[in-house]
């Protein structure tokens, strides 16, 4: 299903358009920032398509409060950046350094929360990272707390004092959007990333929901109420042109699950290039549908992929950007996590200069896949087994190193591969984005060796500057 428009978008995009023009008073260093990455708006009427590049570059930005050099790299290298809803400073400050960049804030679908910070002295927080307050849904609507075959409410495993909603409730899908559509128009975000699109509530709890048989029960009626949750929040946002991306779980389990689910302005996939290191050893994200799924909303160009690869290692690294440039269309955009894709992170792939797709994925009769750029090449093999890879005359690796052909490509791997750069030209040092401490009241995210749903839990909100 394709995302609808609506004037009340395109007259959006039109004064954005005007205003990003009429920005004369930013310094010079900070105008050049505005011709970034960041790929055109899809609504722009008359507009040529815009091409397939080389993925671009976001930021899930909901760890420790961003600095002033952060928010200048995020301004510089992506094209999206999340936020957590006390981060409003933080919001303008990018607006002016780059006002292409679209801006979304966290919302989680999920839960309610009141650990501290987001409950304080007895009273919800004005900026929260869910929709809706512990403190005021416990008053006013305590039948909205999700409840277990023993009437008591249910605490998600690992992440103290998040309460599982009853997000089947049409009431409370609708309380929750009010509050969020509200909150994002009177602050000025592009959208919404909603977290917690789940599939399965196994990962954060073994408790069977109060009215339901058992846990495949208690999945199943979950699982319509995001359905139903998503339609009226998309529909509400969308009528006053703002984004919703959820962050969609397990989807390579459930056929049309990704596509029902990023029709308005796209998905989140948090696990991308995962190697089933508990089963086969096989790419997680070429399993069943989801690949198909992928490709089909990539090849439109019209909504955004968001995609996290956790880079423990270089191979996960080569996968993650490589697999994601076989998706490449205007608006798929990759991190590598490494460790923690919640600060800000750059990969010397995307340094590597691929340029245009000039064909789409291949997939080859030795299960390889392969595509072609105007300036490189990649391979994917999503398979478990090695296989012997022939690539195309005269490339180099992204160290410039020449490749000799054919090589041996082992099972979930990739290799990215360029043309050389001419005599007397020098490479430009990888970038490196500012570091930040850790965030001591949040653990840190590891990634999963099977397929699960990974909570985006934002730290201990700090009161906002100004």
């Amino acid at each position: 299903m394709l995302p609808k428009e609506s004037l009340t978008g395109r007259l959006l995009v039109a004064l954005l358009v005007f205003t990003t023009t009429a920005c004369t008073y930013l310094p010079a260093a900070e105008k050049a920032a505005q011709q970034s990455l960041a790929p055109p708006d899809p609504s722009v009427i008359g507009a040529p398509p815009p091409k397939p590049l080389s993925p671009c570059a976001w930021w899930y930005g909901i760890g420790a409060r961003p600095t002033s050099l952060q928010l200048k790299f995020a301004a510089e290298h992506y094209s999206l950046v999340v936020l957590n809803a006390w981060e409003t400073v933080a919001l303008r400050r990018l607006r002016q350094l780059n006002p292409k960049v679209k801006v979304l804030v966290y919302k989680d679908f999920s839960s309610t929360r009141n650990y501290p910070g987001t409950v304080d002295n007895g009273l919800d927080a004005k900026y929260l990272p869910t929709g809706l307050g512990y403190v005021a849904t416990e008053k006013a609507h305590p039948e909205w707390f999700a409840l277990d075959t023993a009437d008591k409410r249910i605490e998600w495993k690992g992440y103290e004092k998040h309460w599982q909603m009853a997000v089947w409730t049409e009431a409370y899908q609708r309380a929750w959007t009010t509050a969020v559509v509200e909150e994002v128009v009177r602050e000025g975000w592009d959208g919404v990333l909603a977290d917690n699109d789940f599939s399965s509530l196994r990962f954060y709890s073994s408790a069977v929901l109060k009215g339901t048989a058992d846990a495949e029960a208690t999945d199943r009626l979950l699982r319509d109420g995001y359905d139903s949750f998503l339609g009226i929040a998309g529909d509400e946002l969308q009528k006053v042109g703002k984004v919703l991306i959820p962050n969609v779980s397990e989807s390579h389990l459930r056929p049309g699950r990704w596509t029902a689910h990023s029709r308005y302005d796209g998905a989140m996939e948090e696990n991308f290039g995962l190697r089933d290191d508990g089963g086969n050893g096989e790419l997680l994200t070429f399993r069943g549908n989801e690949w198909k799924e992928l490709r089909a909303q990539a090849a439109l160009g019209e909504s955004w992929l968001l995609l996290v690869t956790h880079t423990s290692s270089p191979r996960e690294e080569r996968v993650g950007y490589a697999t994601a440039a076989l998706l490449a269309g205007p608006f798929t955009c990759w991190n590598g996590a490494s460790p923690d894709y919640k600060n800000p992170a750059w990969s010397q792939y995307q340094e590597a200069g691929l340029g245009e797709a000039v064909e789409t994925a291949n997939r080859l009769p030795s299960g390889l896949w392969t595509r072609g750029f105007s300036n490189g090449w990649v391979v994917v093999n999503p398979t478990s087994k090695p296989v012997l890879v022939t690539p195309p005359a005269g490339m180099v690796d992204i160290n410039g190193v020449a490749v000799s052909a054919p090589f041996e490509l082992p099972g979930a791997d990739a290799k990215v591969l360029i043309k050389p750069k001419a005599p007397g030209v020098t490479t430009t040092p990888p970038v490196k984005p500012p570091t930040v401490p850790p965030t001591p009241t949040t653990p840190p995210i590891k990634p999963p060796t099977v397929p699960t749903t990974t909570t985006t839990t934002p730290p201990v909100p700090t009161k906002p500057v100004g």
